[in-house]
């Protein structure tokens, strides 16, 4: 759906739409654009039409749940929909049935949301590309042949063909912001435990974070607002008094020279005077922070899925099935001196936030590659793709920040981002600087 939330919900109020017929059409768009890209996992067509009556009667007899009264969503298919399956991506998980809704899908019901389906994820939401799914890869809306990215490709995938205006997916290294930059869209991840969890199946819990896509920060904003107990205060009208730290990616990982360019103009095109932060520990030690937080996600992903080793591994897909099997290997020691590097880089980043009130870099350092690659050349350098598309996402699941990924214009036709992040606490300075970036890049 091209229209925002906000757009949709005016058209609701006025009664120039009804839920029902907001349903119908999403029903249709999933019909005629997902055998394309694989969006979604189950589509739960009587359960959308009755949540859609009931919102109708609601607004009929005055009661208005809000922004998200009426509104088609979809949700990652790793989140409990009461009498639906939560596969996970996986041929182990099929069969039983979700007998409650998780804490997330209650709070969008709570707000007259329209659960229409479950999107297609990376197999237990362990990878980033989004092509290793028991329901076949998730496609990249603006090249069908190009990974969406994932774990959450098919809630970015959603969202960009204009199937639904907001989806939920996780976050565990980037799960979130890499589809999402990649797909032409808006990602948030909250701070750690903005949103809970209960009832979505987990990967590694000290890394996981419940995060949004919408065509728009609006969108997001609204949605985010739905899914917290307490609701942000008016964002400030002027973001010239925001100041911006810019991460060099030399200072991190390796990145396409173009996108970062591209991402720097449009802060200044923005009117941010983003100035050069240095020091940051991204590459000044013996293990890269991909090496470290390998050691957390694989050491808890293999605690979260040890019984699938024990009774279905020939279930797995193969790759998914060596990082859980190099889980097994993590020491408790190893695991306990990259828990103390976390510790070090979450005061490193307290730092930089002390004198500066957003970070900013590029999200992903390259445009969406083919399906199934993985590896590829960037800048004179050989990259394993699943390491390099999280290389600059993963630092804010370390630190537990919220982080939001904001399209920022095109490199070779397809679709590149700028990544914010700030402390928690601070999200109405996030917001204000997503929207001035927005507008800055032409987009609603």
């Amino acid at each position: 759906m091209t229209q925002t939330i906000t757009d949709l919900g005016r058209a609701l109020r006025r009664r120039e739409v009804s839920a029902t017929q907001l349903a119908a059409e999403a029903l249709r768009r999933i019909q005629d654009r997902d055998p394309t890209v694989n969006a979604f996992a189950l589509v739960d067509e009587p359960g959308a039409y009755e949540a859609a009556r009931r919102a109708d009667q609601e607004l009929a007899a005055g009661l208005d749940r809000g922004p998200l009264h009426g509104i088609p969503v979809a949700v990652k298919d790793l989140i409990d929909v009461e009498g639906l399956p939560t596969t996970c991506g996986s041929a182990t998980s099929f069969g039983a049935l979700a007998t409650r809704d998780a804490e997330v899908v209650t709070r969008l019901r709570d707000h007259g949301a329209v659960i229409v389906g479950k999107n297609t994820l990376h197999e237990f939401a362990y990878g980033a590309t989004g092509d290793r799914s028991m329901h076949g890869p998730s496609r990249n809306p603006h090249d069908p042949t190009r990974i969406s990215g994932g774990s959450s490709g098919g809630s970015a995938v959603a969202v960009a063909s204009g199937m639904v205006p907001l989806s939920l997916g996780t976050d565990t290294v980037g799960s979130v912001r890499v589809p999402a930059a990649l797909c032409g869209v808006v990602g948030f991840k909250p701070a750690y435990d903005a949103i809970p969890d209960a009832g979505v199946y987990p990967l590694a819990p000290t890394l996981d974070h419940v995060g949004l896509f919408a065509g728009s920060v609006e969108d997001v904003l609204l949605g985010y607002q739905a899914l917290t107990d307490q609701p942000m205060s008016r964002l400030p009208q002027d973001s010239r008094s925001i100041t911006v730290g810019w991460i060099p990616t030399s200072d991190v990982a390796t990145c396409d020279p173009r996108i970062e360019e591209l991402v720097h103009d449009l802060l200044t095109r923005a009117g941010f005077a983003p100035e050069a932060v240095h020091g940051f520990p991204g590459r000044d030690r013996d293990r890269t922070l991909f090496d470290v937080v390998t050691t957390l996600q694989s050491r808890e992903a293999y605690e979260v899925h040890r019984h699938h080793l024990d009774e279905d591994r020939e279930l797995i897909d193969a790759e998914v099935l060596a990082r859980l099997e190099n889980g097994r290997k993590v020491s408790t020691s190893s695991y306990e001196r990259a828990d103390e590097v976390r510790g070090e880089l979450r005061a490193a980043v307290r730092d930089l936030l002390r004198t500066h009130d957003l970070l900013a870099l590029p999200t992903v350092p390259f445009v969406a590659p083919p399906l199934n690659t993985r590896s590829m050349h960037v800048d004179g350098a050989e990259l394993e793709v699943r390491s390099a598309l999280l290389s600059l996402t993963l630092p804010w699941n370390m630190t537990g920040v919220p982080a939001i990924s904001i399209p920022a214009g095109r490199c070779d036709g397809l679709p590149v981002a700028v990544q914010l992040v700030t402390g928690p606490g601070n999200e109405h300075l996030l917001f204000t600087a997503a929207q001035t970036l927005e507008a800055a890049a032409g987009r609603r």
